[in-house]
């Protein structure tokens, strides 16, 4: 087991020494070994920038900090702003990676990269620095985004260059007296914010093995979830929700509310394999209670808002914006344009949807909308529809005219072809 980093980046020294440097501090095993990492190999300034994305427990990040020697740590309250600017486009793109994952920690990696290069602006840094590591997806995500808003800041992953296993930084952590949340025995790694929690490391690590109920936090584990179901009603205005079982809440409020009420239904559990933007196959567990309710419930009301035709496209565009998001390409042109044709098709999609939650499973069971294209005179089976049912064997003419043409010319040319195929003296 490794105790030490074995790796060193040389001291940073001449014209393009680095005096301060902004850490993104999120108070876990891997951001507070690296206060220390940065005091030991940069003669630099250490500050910290923590985001309050709806998790808690931001005082105690701070506080730790401090104690490790950090003058400044700054603690950012970017709920209002996380919701409104990349929630609230997440939910109308009805945004899932590979149809499963709702994105939790991927879309909330631009704001903190955003609210980076502001803090590293405001205190003349040189350089941000985050945790992440080499085999995964948040590097590039960071990278990324701090590089487009501004080319001229350092970024620092010093976690790919110690080269230091779980257990490794455990035992350095230990050795130099910083507090960590977790155990050799206890290793799980967690990210977490108001539209969802990870958890990684440990036992997960291996795709045949059940997750321990231990691990769970937002979600009851659906066997220990109560025996009747509940209901909830969302109401969405322009495709975001706006209400909840009838009362009005800003979108975080509904969103902590959900996540109490379905959390407790055991709503919201996803285990799956993942293909990371790194090229790596991994297994991932989510808890996303609101999340899954309020995408469940706003893709059920765009379909019942939409033509066949936008209900055939759109998710396309969906599985592409959920790409871009998921890869890191929050800045890249492409989001613009992608945003522009959801919010144009969500400028519809405005009613009430019901919902059943139980065991861990929520079930659409009603939905009505103004603008909704259900006609019950032409759908109901009753005497008194309106559907011209004598207009359907014209319909069928000519919507069955390519396959009828083509299975008769296949059906002509077969036997041909095998006859073509015999007889035929042999060469020699």
């Amino acid at each position: 087991m490794h105790t030490a980093p074995t790796m060193s980046p040389p001291k940073s020294t001449g014209p393009s020494k680095i005096r301060k440097i902004l850490l993104l501090y999120s108070g876990g095993l891997d951001t507070s070994c690296l206060i220390k990492w940065l005091q030991e190999h940069y003669e630099a300034e250490i500050a910290t920038l923590t985001v309050d994305l709806g998790q808690g427990g931001l005082e105690a990040a701070r506080a730790k900090a401090h104690q490790l020697g950090v003058q400044e740590a700054f603690i950012v309250d970017a709920r209002e702003e996380f919701a409104q600017n990349y929630i609230a486009p997440l939910i109308k793109a009805n945004g899932l990676y590979q149809d499963q994952y709702p994105l939790s920690t991927a879309v909330a990696r631009p704001l903190i990269a955003k609210l980076a290069v502001e803090y590293a602006h405001k205190i003349n840094a040189d350089a941000v620095a985050h945790g992440c590591t080499g085999k995964g997806n948040d590097q590039v995500r960071f990278d990324i985004s701090i590089q487009a808003l501004d080319p001229a800041l350092r970024v620092l992953a010093p976690v790919r260059e110690w080269n230091m296993t779980r257990d490794a930084e455990i035992a350095y952590a230990k050795k130099h007296g910083i507090p960590v949340p977790v155990d050799v025995d206890s290793p799980y790694s967690t990210d977490e914010n108001m539209w969802g929690r990870s958890i990684e490391c440990g036992v997960l690590e291996h795709p045949d093995q059940e997750p321990p109920p231990e691990i769970f936090s937002y979600a009851t584990p659906p066997e220990q979830a109560p025996e009747r179901p509940a209901y909830v009603e969302l109401t969405f205005e322009e495709g975001l929700p706006v209400a909840l079982d009838g009362k009005r809440l800003n979108l975080v409020d509904l969103i902590l509310k959900l996540n109490e009420i379905a959390g407790r239904h055991g709503v919201g559990i996803i285990d799956m394999t993942e293909d990371r933007v790194v090229g790596l196959k991994s297994r991932e567990i989510y808890e996303c209670p609101a999340a899954v309710t309020i995408l469940t419930a706003h893709r059920d009301l765009e379909r019942f808002c939409c033509t066949i035709h936008e209900n055939e496209f759109k998710p396309l565009i969906d599985r592409k914006w959920a790409e871009l998001v998921y890869k890191g390409l929050w800045y890249d042109p492409l989001m613009e344009a992608l945003n522009a044709y959801i919010n144009k098709v969500n400028e519809r999609v405005t009613g009430t949807v019901r919902l059943k939650l139980y065991k861990g499973h929520v079930q659409v069971v009603g939905r009505q909308s103004p603008n909704g294209l259900y006609d019950l005179n032409l759908a109901t089976y009753d005497a008194h529809h309106t559907f011209n049912q004598m207009a359907a064997p014209g319909f069928i003419e000519i919507w069955g005219l390519p396959t009828r043409v083509a299975h008769r010319v296949r059906k002509t040319l077969t036997p041909t072809l095998s006859l073509e195929g015999r007889g035929r003296p042999k060469a020699g």
